[in-house]
């Protein structure tokens, strides 16, 4: 079971302190979303937890050891991060897509090996993405490309999977049909997810654990219910809310009511 945390790293961007001497311990086997305002660090700090900015202060560690000393292909064994925007030819079919998901067990001329072509199918099934498999990139909407990028990721089969807000400009049905998979995939394969999302009541929704943040510091984290209250809200998003319980999953969502009133000084 792969092991992922954070201690005190301060993450910075030219100079610019954007995550601030944090530190977190991802609940392994689970799903968990970071969740805040704009600008409150939330894709910074996924990026320093996959090694793609170096902390400026502190150590992330896996599986005990710092991130930052172990060669690129044994991260890639353990850990698979899917970006926000991730670009790709758009002349590439969508197996071709997949397989590149397998370059951290190929050798040096990249032959394809049996178990490749495992792991190929399986993400391509998983997705839903196995009838479109010969496809071009162009040729699909944009939820079906987040899917292909998806599998993609799936196909590196690794224990840890970090997404940067995969729902973002997809429809309601796309989101949902993303979150679903992500889903299934915890249930079935018991991986360890940790994405960014903006909307909180899909993070509620779908998350066993949720990680609050504020100008780049931790301002809570715990279980949706401990997420999602009115006082979590107000001090998070500077909203007022109604919180509710759905009958369905007994997850927490948020009604927003308006802004909170700034006291004068």
């Amino acid at each position: 079971m792969i092991q992922l945390h954070a201690e005190q790293i301060s993450l910075a961007y030219d100079q610019d302190e954007v995550v601030k001497e944090l530190s977190l311990e991802i609940p392994a086997r689970r799903i968990t979303a970071l969740v805040g305002p704009n600008g409150s660090g939330k894709t910074t700090l996924l990026r320093g937890l996959a090694r793609l900015v170096r902390p400026e202060r502190g150590v992330v560690y896996l599986n005990g050891q710092a991130i930052h000393t172990l060669p690129t292909k044994e991260v890639a064994r353990q850990l698979a991060i899917l970006p926000q925007r991730a670009e790709a030819p758009s002349g590439l079919s969508v197996r071709e897509l997949v397989a590149m998901g397998r370059f951290p067990y190929q050798g040096l001329f990249g032959a394809t090996s049996r178990e490749d072509e495992q792991q190929i199918a399986a993400a391509l099934e998983i997705t839903g993405m196995d009838s479109l498999s010969d496809r071009l990139l162009g040729e699909l909407s944009g939820g079906q490309r987040q899917l292909a990028w998806i599998a993609m990721a799936l196909a590196q089969d690794t224990e840890l999977l970090l997404l940067d807000e995969p729902t973002t400009f997809l429809d309601l049905a796309h989101q949902l049909q993303v979150l679903e998979v992500l889903e299934r995939l915890h249930h079935e394969r018991r991986r360890t997810i940790v994405m960014v999302l903006h909307d909180v009541n899909q993070a509620a929704r779908y998350a066993d654990h949720m990680v609050a943040l504020v100008a780049g510091r931790i301002a809570a984290s715990g279980s949706p219910h401990d997420i999602l209250t009115p006082q979590m809200l107000a001090k998070v998003f500077g909203i007022e809310a109604e919180v509710l319980t759905r009958e369905d999953s007994r997850a927490p969502f948020c009604i927003p009511l308006r802004l909170c009133l700034r006291k004068e000084h």
